[in-house]
């Protein structure tokens, strides 16, 4: 019998407004990363979301509105194995978009700063680029 890899997942939101995407950092790194984070056992895609955006920044995911962007995936370079999955969806909010405390601070980054943010959220940045989303 095999080890079964877990591959560490994501759940993020992609939040695009005037040609800009909402982006976040958490405190201690240098990186920017779409708002989001790991499901707790048993939850959906859906409320995973919910409750990252309302931990993170303060304000309510309307899952009614939730569409998939895309899941994109990061492999090793030893063997080609998936690295980290991360599942993003657009989605209709309220709330002030208030960083919480985890979160060191939040931008509006256009695709010429798609070098900030990690390597699977440039994947996403291209995705948006190519369908005009982010010029």
């Amino acid at each position: 019998m095999g080890n079964i890899e877990v591959v560490p997942e994501k759940v993020a939101w992609v939040l695009v407004r005037d040609g800009r995407v909402l982006v976040t950092r958490n405190r201690g790194v240098d990186v920017f990363y779409f708002p989001g984070g790991k499901r707790e056992p048993g939850e959906s895609d859906a409320e995973t979301l919910a409750r990252e955006i309302d931990e993170e920044l303060q304000s309510r995911i309307d899952t009614t509105t939730m569409e998939h962007v895309g899941t994109f995936e990061t492999q090793r370079d030893s063997d080609g194995r998936t690295e980290f999955r991360m599942i993003c969806y657009t989605a209709a909010y309220s709330g002030p978009l208030v960083a919480s405390r985890e979160i060191a601070e939040s931008d509006w980054f256009g695709y010429g700063d798609r070098a900030r943010v990690s390597a699977v959220d440039q994947m996403v940045f291209d995705v948006l680029h190519t369908s005009g989303r982010l010029p």
